[in-house]
């Protein structure tokens, strides 16, 4: 076990240079990758009009209900020397072409693809309401004045959402830092898997507090970085024009090339990984031969993400209650501080909770003790409590975002008539706030409850011994090199986001206005 200044000089030695180059790589090329697709397929569908464009609008965010490492994972499958692709060109083209210009999927670049093609969503769903929230009449003036669309989009269209794209690229971002599974099967050494496996494999916590340590600095950087995008905002609309950004009708090879840009990524983020799985799922039977095994499974990972869920939602609405009820700056404050466990990895979160939890069990074995007479073992992390308050601590921003963009949604005067006839705060928020919230309540609970589904890497630090989750059950298939048989367990978990990416694409298709209704996406999930 390593300690103190010499884990981080050993560190500095060996792992940190590696993991540091590596982790900036994958960040940067996602970064750019993202926007890039986020952007401009937010922009074609909400300038152009195309045939399909309607139904692609919808269907972008798909990509969101695979979770990372299941799209690497599908990809190594497919892609790798002895899958279907390669096998192909074997026997068409011969070794040449099959082994020796085929890129290989086991590298850096090939991660930044997966996972910009994975996490666009982010950046498109936060583009997309921006671009149709603005103001028509700057786009119209800068048509007018003979603005060619590859310079309005750029001066004219990009600027006014850039605070929207900072934001869904910083959360592109966080998760590509909080992924563990993609990245190690892919072989890229991030600094968090590098913690991960310095505390699991090589036994060595100081170490890997230490990298963790650096991580976090990152994770505050992006999120300087995006305050600062917000904050530098120099763009406004007249706040009175009602009217609505008119497409463009395109036709011929613009119509075909601008779809075929919208496609491909929805071929590659989802219909490629998710076809694989059902394929697998059919092939090799796994529906009939999942027998117990897959519905303790899928019970225990139901639980773990409904006690998670219910104490979030509790949680956020209480939080975005007491700030609308009470808008003070300590109120705001606290909201924001309540809601930061989202930007921190999972792996840093746990190692960042491991100690404390600990000790807490060790108090609660003490009382249990003096008041029985009998000592147990652990309680908090035996009983699987731990990984719950991860989970809380983790997707909490999920609600409270969610929840306190919906009630900003309600006019002002709602609150001022119920004060003047004497409501106090408490009957204010429950006959007026929370019916309110019912629509966002819903939508919140989704979110969290498929997040909740999806997280790996704090699963797999915090859940007790012999207890597998669907997520756990993937990566356990893929660590003993037979993936396939965690594609079923996979598919659940994709099948299971379909339900808040409806929500989400329903959210985004309605207008603010109606306070009952869901807020807007880029308030929403982020």
């Amino acid at each position: 076990m390593l300690a103190g200044s010499d884990a981080l000089v050993r560190l500095a030695s060996s792992v940190l240079p590696a993991a540091l180059l590596e982790t900036a790589l994958l960040l940067s090329g996602v970064a750019f990758l993202t926007l890039a697709i986020g952007t401009g397929a937010a922009w074609l569908l909400t300038a152009f009009r195309f045939p399909g464009s309607r139904t692609l609008a919808w269907l972008l965010p798909l990509p969101l209900a695979v979770p990372t490492y299941v799209t690497a994972l599908a990809y190594v499958e497919i892609l790798d020397a002895a899958g279907p692709v390669r096998s192909a060109l074997r026997e068409s083209f011969g070794r040449t072409v099959a082994d020796h210009w085929f890129p290989e999927v086991r590298s850096l670049s090939a991660c930044i693809v997966l996972f910009a093609f994975v996490l666009f969503p982010y950046v498109f769903v936060a583009a997309r309401a921006a671009f149709l929230a603005g103001d028509a009449s700057v786009i119209a003036a800068a048509r007018i004045l003979g603005c060619g669309p590859i310079r309005l989009f750029l001066r004219v269209a990009l600027p006014v959402a850039r605070p929207a794209v900072a934001v869904g690229t910083t959360l592109a971002l966080l998760e590509t830092l909080n992924d563990v599974g993609a990245s190690e099967h892919l072989g890229v050494r991030t600094l968090t898997v590098s913690a991960y496996t310095a505390w699991l494999n090589r036994g060595d916590m100081a170490g890997a507090v230490q990298i963790a340590g650096i991580a976090l600095l990152i994770v505050a950087c992006l999120l300087l970085a995006e305050e600062l995008q917000r904050s530098r905002r120099r763009y406004h609309g007249s706040g009175h024009s009602t009217a609505r950004l008119e497409p463009v009708q395109l036709t011929g090879a613009k119509a075909a090339l601008s779809a075929a840009l919208c496609i491909i990524p929805l071929l590659v983020g989802f219909v490629i990984p998710a076809t694989f799985l059902a394929v697998e799922v059919v092939r090799r039977e796994l529906i009939q031969a999942a027998g117990l095994a897959l519905l303790e499974q899928l019970g225990t990972t139901m639980l773990l993400a409904s006690a998670a869920t219910l104490i979030v939602v509790a949680w956020a609405a209480a939080i975005a209650l007491a700030a609308r009820l009470r808008p003070t700056p300590v109120a705001r404050r606290l909201s924001f501080v309540a809601s930061l466990g989202y930007a921190v990895p999972g792996t840093i979160l746990v190692l960042g909770l491991f100690a404390p939890l600990v000790a807490l069990d060790k108090v609660l074995g003490n009382i249990w003790a003096f008041l029985s007479g009998d000592r147990p073992g652990l309680i908090l992390i035996a009983s699987g409590a731990a990984l719950v308050i991860a989970y809380v601590i983790r997707f909490l921003r999920v609600a409270v975002v969610t929840l306190s963009a919906q009630l900003a949604q309600t006019p002002p005067e709602i609150d001022q008539v119920a004060r003047v006839l004497g409501a106090p705060p408490g009957k204010l928020a429950r006959y007026i706030q929370l019916p309110l919230l019912r629509p966002a309540l819903g939508g919140a609970a989704l979110l969290v409850f498929v997040d909740c589904l999806k997280e790996l890497p704090a699963t797999l630090l915090l859940r007790p011994l012999n207890v597998e989750t669907l997520a756990t059950q993937v990566y356990s298939a893929t660590s003993r090199g037979i993936f396939e048989d965690g594609a079923l367990a996979a598919l659940v978990i994709v099948l299971a986001g379909l339900g808040p990416i409806a929500w989400l694409t329903r959210a985004m298709r309605q207008g603010p206005s109606d306070p009952t209704r869901p807020a807007r996406p880029d308030q929403a999930a982020f």
